[in-house]
């Protein structure tokens, strides 16, 4: 959370992409900024896989059975936030490097667990060590979590075209209405906002976005769940969103967290 700005995790692809060297770009949408840079387009987003988080150990089935004090990294400020919120008796560390070195670090015993994204474990065949997917009600993930994003050239119809099968319709909606939200409320991979927007279970007319600010010092946090037709404008839902957020207080604990940036 404190290196870098919006956009650090792609620059060196978009420059690729803008120099002709390469004809798309495939990045985990969760890294990719809500505002993209001029000429470029988002051209497809595949079907979405697991975005839930997840607790991974060695020796604990679940966050329930961690007792008080254990230690848990992260290097997310929304997750750290989240489990604040959940359990204040734990000890948060910051928790870097790739996911074989997290897990490393784990088996080595630095912590007694760690928290992650399903959709890396999952795709690095790595499921073995999840021990639980964390219910994104109370555990809301990231923006785009579990999403590909491919992104081109704005004017380059032809990749375009062939990229068009790709394109999931209700991963589109979905990730839309997330992102929306997310520029709207002003944040990025550093700032703790979790939303995440999927169709209501038992009514697939019906679409559902949950959203959350928390404070990763404190764990205190606003969460709000708003539900609206499928054929809704998924703009409109992620900024309507935010806005009650907004009216619900989240305001002052963005900015409490910019401020504790700076």
């Amino acid at each position: 959370s404190q290196v870098g700005t919006k956009g650090m995790f792609t620059k060196e692809i978009e420059e690729a992409l803008a120099g002709g060297r390469v004809h798309l770009a495939v990045h985990s949408l969760k890294d990719l900024p809500t505002e993209l840079p001029t000429g470029f387009a988002l051209a497809a987003t595949p079907p979405r896989v697991d975005p839930r988080d997840v607790f991974v150990s060695v020796r604990f089935a679940n966050l329930v059975e961690l007792p008080p004090g254990a230690k848990v990294g992260t290097s997310s400020q929304r997750r750290r936030a989240q489990l604040r919120a959940l359990r204040s008796d734990l000890e948060l560390l910051e928790f870097r490097g790739n996911v074989d070195t997290r897990l490393r670090k784990l088996g080595e015993g630095q912590v007694d667990g760690i928290l992650l994204a399903a959709a890396g474990l999952d795709r690095l065949g790595k499921t073995d060590w999840i021990r639980e997917r964390l219910d994104p009600v109370q555990f809301c993930p990231a923006a785009g979590q579990g999403s590909l994003g491919i992104e081109t050239r704005e004017n380059d119809e032809a990749t375009i075209q062939a990229l068009a099968f790709l394109d999931d319709p209700a991963t589109r909606f979905a990730v839309t209405a997330e992102r929306a939200a997310l520029a709207a409320l002003g944040g990025g991979c550093h700032v703790p906002i979790g939303v995440y927007c999927r169709p209501v279970p038992s009514d697939t007319a019906t679409a559902e976005i949950f959203a959350v600010v928390a404070a990763p010092d404190s764990g205190k946090a606003v969460r709000i769940h708003h539900s609206a037709p499928s054929s809704a404008d998924p703009v409109a839902l992620g900024k309507l969103a935010a806005q009650m957020l907004f009216d619900a207080g989240a305001a002052e604990l963005l900015e409490t967290t910019e401020a504790s940036r700076q």
